[in-house]
């Protein structure tokens, strides 16, 4: 495509195509709370990368709905922001057989730098999906273009379940060899950068900030009692929960 055409494109398959995105699911970077040490080195490393400095590919791994996916994408839109050109492409978990031929089209454009993103990555027991990223990110002789660089999130640190590579040490005939071919992959990302359950006083911050950012007003107290009831009926508490309870909150007022 014409990659002024938009800011983010999705790679689909069959046939192969890049399809822009007019407008990007995503909410604003202060709005992220709680995870402010990931929030501050993937700015920092996008930003270098986005000047054409060196910048490392980043693994964000860690607790679901913590605001993985939602930094990198509003990451990008605060490097855009600060008048980077920069283009988000993501790729799904299972279009990465295809990653060789995407990284052919997007090493063809030198002039536009690419944020390869992809959602959950993450593998099962059959599943041999890794060992195509493995050459591209860092590897291979033609290696993983320099105007690209590869962001992806995961709930696993590893990428493969614990017992995948447990059974490996219990099976294999070389069982350290066999756990270096697993976890390898996971390496190849110079950032790791871990999300943790946030706390309850986190957690009321979220939902304050959401309802400054979009007028929603409510009393402190009734905010606490409210949002903590919604948690408990959750047994969870994350920025997602946080965020769905926002949603419930400003439908019940009309916004």
């Amino acid at each position: 495509p014409h990659f002024d055409q938009a800011d983010a494109f999705l790679w689909h398959t069959s046939p192969d195509r890049l399809s822009p995105v007019a407008s990007v699911n995503r909410v604003d970077l202060s709005l992220l709370r709680g995870i402010d040490r990931a929030r501050d080195t993937l700015l920092a490393n996008t930003l270098q990368f986005a000047r054409g400095a060196a910048a490392n590919n980043a693994l964000l791994w860690g607790a679901r709905g913590m605001g993985k996916s939602s930094l990198v994408k509003a990451v990008h839109a605060e490097v855009l922001a600060q008048g980077h050109a920069l283009k988000l492409v993501e790729l799904a978990r299972e279009d990465l057989p295809s990653v060789g031929r995407l990284l052919a089209h997007l090493r063809a454009a030198r002039e536009t730098r690419f944020v390869l993103y992809c959602d959950d990555l993450s593998f099962s027991h059959d599943d041999q999906h890794y060992k195509s990223l493995k050459a591209v990110l860092d590897g291979g002789i033609e290696g993983r273009p320099a105007n690209v660089i590869f962001y992806a999130t995961s709930n696993r640190r590893h990428l493969m379940p614990r017992d995948m590579i447990e059974n490996e040490r219990s099976t294999a005939l070389n069982p350290s060899e066999a756990v270096e071919e697993k976890v390898s992959l996971s390496d190849r990302f110079g950032l790791w950068l871990g999300f943790h359950p946030c706390g309850q006083d986190e957690y009321l911050a979220m939902i304050a900030g959401y309802c400054a950012a979009y007028g929603v007003e409510i009393s402190p107290e009734e905010l606490r009692a409210e949002a903590i009831e919604w948690q408990a009926t959750r047994g969870a508490r994350s920025g997602r929960v946080a965020w769905q309870y926002f949603t419930d909150l400003a439908g019940r007022r009309g916004i």
